[in-house]
């Protein structure tokens, strides 16, 4: 029976072909608006982002308007519960959201290779350690920019050698570019000799980060800059605020996607079966019974529903793979990366609405009446 579905669909090859575009191209929508859900859950949680504090100027949200001083890092050390301090100097060419975000971190290099989640794929640590104006790129931006090890890069008054590019189990990090916190503070036009723009607290095992969090807000009030300090992902969350909003809403245009396959799958197979309405008819006269009609009707927009589904997101995923996308704001990203799980939930979604959308169109199959629709015309 399935040789029979089969030929059913090439009979109407125009109509199937549209059919699977355009259940493909709405999955493929579907799985890049997931993407961008999974990049920001990514983003917020997880261990690096639960375990790791920021220290960020009290009232001040770009990182260009936090001025901490450094030495506030000798200070934080001193509280119980904190295993490492990194001073860090964040520039970025753009505080607002933007697909192509530029985002520099200046840390101490020997400071990111141990508490950085970063792996270095070209190049090596030894020749960013040794050149002040060197730089570490992450995978996604050198990619999606055209870098590679040994060539320059410049943007605005910055302008650095590429010693390496880096891959990260946090896929946000893919997108930084990582210099000497030297060179951030003494580039011409930043003005940031002897201040950072936040301190990254890395947490010992056995700390709250909670609590640690209000004992530096505490320790550091008395300074010359009031502090605020959060988990990290709460921190990114809060930056990405604006975001999550337009994030969340593009959450309902994935499920608008699925609502579309429905109803184009379901009309395509109601169609079918109102153009064969006879042969039905037939099949049921040398025996075929009402469940196996069900059966016939339920194959075929399954078949269609997860031919043109399955090619959505193989193309969504393929589109995420080579594109290195990310979007980011006030120096935070977030990226968009294929998944495993992306794939099953597209190959989940295409089977359930391929099933639900024959469900009428089936049952209409299986009890047509014979005499009335041999009698037609």
């Amino acid at each position: 029976m399935l040789r029979y579905v089969l030929k059913t669909l090439y009979r109407h090859r125009a109509r199937t072909l549209l059919t699977v575009s355009g259940a493909a191209v709405a999955m493929f929508v579907f799985c890049f608006v997931g993407s961008v859900q999974q990049g920001l859950d990514r983003l917020t949680s997880g261990a690096d982002a639960n375990r790791s504090l920021i220290v960020f100027q009290e009232n001040r949200f770009c990182p260009t308007s936090s001025r901490l001083p450094q030495d506030y890092a000798s200070q934080i050390r001193k509280i119980e519960g904190v295993a490492d301090v990194v001073p860090v100097q964040v520039w970025t060419n753009n505080c607002r959201a933007s697909l192509d975000i530029v985002v520099f971190n200046g840390a101490d290099p020997q400071k990111i290779k141990d508490n950085r989640p970063v792996e270095l794929i070209d190049g090596s640590w030894e020749e960013f350690q040794s050149r002040r104006d060197a730089a570490i790129v992450g995978r996604n931006f050198a990619q999606r920019r055209g870098i590679k090890r040994g060539d320059q890069f410049s943007i605005g008054d910055i302008s650095v050698n590429v010693a390496g590019v880096f891959q990260s189990s946090v896929p946000s990090e893919e997108n930084l570019i990582y210099t000497s916190l030297d060179f951030l503070q003494y580039t011409r036009g930043l003005d940031a000799a002897g201040v950072v723009t936040q301190h990254e607290v890395v947490l010992t095992s056995s700390a709250d980060p909670d609590q640690v969090a209000r004992a530096i807000d505490l320790d550091l009030r008395a300074g010359p800059v009031a502090t605020t300090t959060r988990r990290k992902g709460a921190f990114q969350a809060s930056t990405l605020s604006d975001l999550t909003d337009l994030i969340g809403f593009a959450h309902w245009l994935g499920y608008a996607c699925v609502g579309l396959v429905l109803s184009l799958v379901a009309t395509t197979t109601i169609m079918s079966v109102q153009d064969r309405i006879k042969e039905y008819a037939v099949l049921q006269t040398i025996g075929v019974r009402p469940l196996r009609a069900m059966r016939l009707v339920l194959a075929e927009s399954t078949i269609l529903c997860l031919v043109g589904g399955l090619g959505g997101t193989l193309l969504a995923l393929l589109a995420l793979q080579l594109g290195g996308f990310a979007i980011g704001a006030e120096g935070a990203t977030i990226a968009f990366r294929p998944s495993f799980e992306l794939l099953a939930a597209g190959v989940v979604v295409s089977l359930v609405v391929g099933l639900v959308s024959g469900i009428a169109p089936a049952i209409q199959a299986a009890t047509v009446p014979i005499v009335k629709a041999l009698n037609q015309p």
